[in-house]
């Protein structure tokens, strides 16, 4: 390998970790660690998100690549579009499950206790494992979505940077990587307020729901760009 190509592979994963932060990616993966009870929660929840979004470009990725083709313009923004969908429906679901957030409080010793808990989540140990487990495969399943989405960028970033396919693979790899970073460092952050406020009924219930209202107006305003200003409505007319 020559110095320069390695000098591709650290400008890849530079981007690959810019990459990461794109709005619709965080505000997805935000939906998720909302509801991390534990900030390492959050934390693999970005992990996830950053090995599905990477086991999609890089399968796609090289397919093509060995195709030597592309991905024709109205899949890869029918792709796109499936993004704003997704953003939409973990909008709303994450609002739904907020609305059943409830905060009861009782007397002990003259004390005041307050009691934080979902109907959806009784709080047994193997109900949080499973929901746990849980999770982390949406994680990875909204990672593999972007993933399908940016394939086709992927791909003619690849192509234009790298000469054969071995050197696409480990590219496409090492971009794969800096998004785990990325991911992984934000919504480690993104966590913080989120763990810390589970005590707190009132204020949790608002940033989660929140969260929610964010992705749903993002989700439906990507797809009013994608289909009405980027013209993917009329390519189907």
């Amino acid at each position: 390998m020559e110095v320069t190509f390695f000098s591709i592979l650290a400008l890849g994963f530079i981007l690959g970790i810019k990459h990461a932060i794109e709005p619709d990616h965080v505000i997805a993966v935000s939906t998720i660690a909302s509801k991390s009870k534990k900030l390492w929660h959050s934390s693999l929840a970005g992990v996830f998100w950053g090995i599905g979004h990477t086991l999609t470009l890089f399968i796609v990725g090289i397919i093509v690549i060995l195709m030597k083709g592309e991905i024709p313009e109205k899949l890869a923004m029918s792709l796109e579009f499936l993004v704003g969908i997704m953003l939409v429906y973990l909008g709303v679901k994450t609002i739904i499950s907020f609305k059943n957030v409830h905060v009861h409080q009782h007397q002990h010793d003259g004390e005041l206790h307050k009691h934080v808990h979902s109907h959806q989540n009784s709080g047994e140990h193997d109900h949080q494992h499973e929901h746990k487990k849980a999770s982390y495969v949406k994680s990875m399943l909204i990672g593999l979505v972007h993933g399908l989405a940016g394939s086709g960028a992927m791909v003619l970033l690849t192509m234009s940077t790298v000469k054969n396919v071995g050197e696409a693979a480990i590219y496409i790899f090492i971009f794969g990587a800096g998004t785990v970073i990325g991911m992984l460092f934000f919504t480690t952050i993104i966590g913080i307020p989120f763990v810390l406020s589970k005590k707190r009924g009132n204020i949790s219930g608002t940033l989660g729901i929140a969260t929610g209202v964010i992705s749903t107006i993002f989700g439906l305003y990507y797809m009013y760009n994608l289909g009405v200003n980027e013209g993917l409505f009329a390519l189907f007319i």
